[in-house]
Order: C-alpha cells, then sequence, then structure tokens
C-alpha cells in the first residue's frame, strides 16, 4: 500500500512538471521578445541623445545629451547580457549567433559613438565662433576707436596721412575678422593653413602701418596711440585663441562622424536586432502544440 502511494505521488510530481514545462518555456519566450524590444528601444534613444550632443548650442546641453546617451548605452549593454542569458535557457543557437552579430556591431558602434561625444562636449569651433562675434568684434571696434581719438586729435597738416595709415590698420583687422568664419566652418588642414597665413600676413601689415603712426604722432598724442596698440594687441591675442580653437575642429568632426562613419553602423545594429525580433516571433508555436 506504502509502496503504491510512493509510486503514485512520484508520477503526480513528474506529470506536474510536465505540465509545467510550457508554461515555463513560453515566459522565457516571452522575456527574451521583451528584452530584445527594449534593447532595440534603448540603442534608438541613445543613438538619438548622441545626434542631439553633437547638434546642442550650448556646452551645457552637449554635456547633458552626451552623459544621457551614455547612460541609456550602459541600460543596452544590460539588457544583452540579460537576453544573452535568457537565450541559453532557451536553447536558441540561431538568435545566439543573431544577438552575438549585434554585439559585434555595437562594439564598432559603441567606439565610434565615444570618440564623436568627447569630441561634441568640446564644442571648440562654437566656441571660436562665439569670440569671432564676441571679443573679438569687440576688441577691433576698440582699435577703430582708439585710432579715431589719434587722428581727430592731430593738427589738420597731419591728418591726411595718419588717416591713410589709421585706415591701413583698420582694413587688415577687419579683413582678418572677414577671414576668421571661414576658418572656424573650414575642415580641412591645409585650407586653415592657408587662412592662418593670409591672417599672419594681414596683422603684419597692421603693425606696420600702427609702427608708422608713431613717428608722426604728435607726443602729446601718444597716451591715443598707446591705447590703439592696445587694443590692436588685445585683437591679436583673441584672434590667437580663436585659430587655436578652430584648429581642433571638435564640433566640424564630430558633426562628420554623425553624418558620415555612424549611420551605418547604427543601422547595422538596427537591422541586427530587428532580424533577431523577427526570429523570436516565429519560434514557441511548435513547443507548445506538440504532446
Amino acid at each position: 500500500m506504502r509502496h503504491g502511494y510512493l509510486v503514485a505521488l512520484v508520477l503526480a510530481v513528474l506529470l506536474a512538471a510536465c505540465h509545467g514545462a510550457p508554461r515555463s518555456y513560453l515566459v522565457e519566450l516571452d522575456e527574451a521578445r521583451h528584452k530584445t524590444a527594449d534593447l532595440r528601444v534603448q540603442f534608438t534613444k541613445a543613438n538619438d541623445l548622441s545626434n542631439r550632443a553633437v547638434l546642442a548650442d550650448t556646452d551645457a546641453s552637449s554635456t547633458q545629451f552626451a552623459r544621457d546617451a551614455e547612460a541609456t548605452l550602459k541600460l543596452a549593454e544590460s539588457d544583452v547580457s540579460a537576453l544573452r542569458a535568457v537565450l541559453r535557457s532557451l536553447g536558441y543557437p540561431r538568435e545566439l549567433r543573431m544577438l552575438e552579430t549585434f554585439e559585434q556591431s555595437f562594439a564598432e558602434y559603441r567606439k565610434v559613438d565615444r570618440g564623436l561625444l568627447a569630441l561634441a562636449v568640446e564644442n571648440t569651433n562654437l566656441k571660436a565662433q562665439r569670440l569671432a562675434f564676441g571679443s573679438a568684434r569687440e576688441a577691433a571696434d576698440g582699435v577703430r576707436a582708439a585710432l579715431a581719438t589719434v587722428v581727430s586729435g592731430a593738427a589738420a597738416k597731419d591728418r591726411p596721412k595718419l588717416d591713410e595709415l589709421a585706415g591701413q590698420v583698420l582694413l587688415a583687422v577687419r579683413e582678418i575678422q572677414v577671414l576668421q568664419a571661414p576658418h572656424v566652418a573650414e575642415a580641412d588642414d591645409a585650407t586653415m593653413t592657408r587662412l592662418e597665413n593670409e591672417m599672419k600676413a594681414l596683422k603684419d601689415k597692421a603693425h606696420t602701418a600702427l609702427g608708422a603712426l608713431t613717428g608722426l604722432v604728435d607726443p602729446r598724442a601718444r597716451s591715443e596711440l598707446a591705447a590703439a596698440a592696445a587694443a590692436l594687441e588685445r585683437f591679436d591675442g583673441i584672434n590667437t585663441e580663436l585659430v587655436s580653437l578652430s584648429r581642433r575642429n571638435t564640433n566640424v568632426r564630430s558633426l562628420d562622424l554623425a553624418l558620415r562613419v555612424k549611420p551605418p553602423l547604427a543601422a547595422a545594429c538596427d537591422d541586427s536586432l530587428r532580424a533577431l525580433q523577427e526570429a523570436l516571433a516565429t519560434e514557441g508555436d511548435q513547443k507548445v502544440r506538440s504532446p
């Protein structure tokens, strides 16, 4: 009697296990589908945040978008680890290979994206542009105002020559300003070097003309001339900083990565995830229906 009871109990446990297997399998399959969908969402979101970091017009915005992109990608990496575990539990070699294909593309994407975000948050072209339209313009206007004071205070007979020399100084400064914008936007090193050489030649012209003014100005106007020289030196310093920032080209380089290099990598990642979703959508029916 007792033996019969034990046999019945074992059979009952086995039967319960058999009945429980399909439910457990479906739960894991549903989890795999959910994690794949979530991984695709997180990846798409991170890619968008990365692009926003490149296009942001302030340091604060770029930095915040970059942080959000990195945090979202870490969530995606967690989804990959969890999904791999579920696919192994399900015994899905085909889907595991698909996930590995995604991981390979994702690794290439991550490498490019890290470099892109590091460049985007520096915003050197944006900073150079702000200098051009801000302090550089103000310094150039300071040169003009100081030179106008020098010329207006001179004797009538000296004004034509002083006005000519002052005009040469100011023209050189204005031409340097004209070259700043294309330098900021330029991506080619050789072209930037040419623009910088033009700037240097113009700077030399400005200082030569200012030096000639020194010998003609009445000693009583030397303080006004010193103010003009100080304004020109300030302009030179700002222009040097502008060129240095522009040379680093972080905005131009990050935009190139975002528009040219990253899209095919992102597309490869998304294609892999879409294929994995489609494969998982077809799994399960035959196993559930089998006796």
